[in-house]
């Protein structure tokens, strides 16, 4: 009885103790999920929360536009170790309805003559965390999370970051799960033809997403044949949509349905007149697409003309952008410009 007595004192404290610490870890647990609810709906409070618990000091590049509901900074400008508070942040966000976050960013790339002596140290900047491939990952998960948890982000615009096969893969997971995302910008980022393929099944199948700008993204003809059938997918849908709702004796609301309205791809000089023969090919039925963006796109007037012959059956094109390709004559590029002005019936369109 004696020994029985001791052990039980013995136990005591220790149960308790650890009874105490379960509790305590409960409450933190409830604490921090209470702070995560609360920070979903307030970036900047939850981002200042972050910084804190890492010490850190916020950086006011994040904070300056946070109070119209955008996020909008230069990448380059992120020290490595300021990183994680930001990701945390934008994983769980509900508040903002714009995303935007650029690198400007070109290494200097050292030319055959050049003298080995000036090829470091002060002549070099140095790289940005954000070009790494880490980084860029860990911001896609960080943006996938945010894409299906908020109901408002409208606008993702991620401009000149090097964005690699996993990382696409992984935004378009995002992407196909949102259903307020209306603008999907991926602006001078070198996805090629591949990556493009990979955002455009999410791209293909959203109800949503109304703008698309693919400008500087090292696409050839095959990037515009991917654009040319997310068209012809979208339209087949809408045709159906549009023909049940003629059997119910309801007159077809166009303007409300779903699907691309703008398509952007300039500055990809390799599409050429292939294709914009791929995209007039589409273009000629469509009754959805309002503006399709071609600058500097390598084109002739052989594929002028092809957009032209698309226009003769189009008549819900109210923008059609060929200027800055030198080859095209400049009495075409007027004669597309009068065409789309007389479908836009003199509205000023976007």
């Amino acid at each position: 009885g004696g020994k029985q007595t001791s052990l039980d004192t013995t136990l005591e404290p220790h149960l308790s103790g650890r009874t105490f610490r379960h509790i305590l870890r409960s409450k933190m647990v409830q604490a921090n999920s209470q702070i995560r609810r609360q920070g979903a709906h307030d970036f900047q409070a939850y981002y200042e929360f972050c910084c804190a618990r890492q010490d850190s000091v916020p950086l006011p590049a994040v904070k300056i536009n946070l109070d119209k509901g955008m996020l909008d900074f230069n990448g380059d400008r992120v020290k490595l170790t300021d990183w994680p508070p930001i990701l945390h942040s934008i994983s769980i966000n509900k508040h903002l309805h714009h995303i935007a976050i650029s690198s400007t960013y070109q290494g200097r790339l050292a030319s055959a003559d050049s003298d080995k002596r000036y090829s470091k140290s002060t002549f070099r900047r140095k790289i940005p965390a954000i070009r790494s491939k880490d980084l860029t990952f860990k911001l896609c998960k960080a943006l996938r999370e945010c894409l299906t948890v908020s109901p408002i982000l409208k606008t993702l615009h991620l401009s000149g970051l090097p964005l690699r096969e996993r990382d696409l893969i992984t935004l378009t997971k995002g992407l196909a799960k949102s259903a307020s995302l209306e603008n999907c910008f991926l602006t001078n980022c070198p996805i090629s033809d591949e990556g493009l393929e990979v955002i455009c099944q999410s791209v293909k199948y959203s109800a949503s997403i109304r703008s698309v700008d693919f400008t500087g993204c090292n696409l050839t003809w095959r990037g515009a044949e991917h654009m040319a059938n997310i068209i012809k997918h979208q339209a087949m849908q809408r045709h159906g949509t549009a023909w049940a709702e003629s059997l119910r004796y309801r007159l077809p609301q166009f303007e409300g349905m779903s699907g691309l309205r703008r398509v952007t791809l300039n500055c990809n000089t390799l599409i050429g007149d292939r294709g914009a023969a791929a995209l007039a090919h589409e273009l000629s039925e469509d009754l959805w697409v309002k503006a399709v963006d071609l600058q500097r796109c390598g084109l002739s007037n052989k594929g002028a003309r092809h957009l032209l012959e698309a226009l003769k059956t189009n008549s819900s094109l109210c923008v059609l952008d060929i200027r800055s390709n030198p080859l095209v004559d400049k009495v075409l590029i007027k004669t597309v410009i009068e065409k789309v002005l007389m479908n836009a019936e003199g509205k000023s369109p976007e």
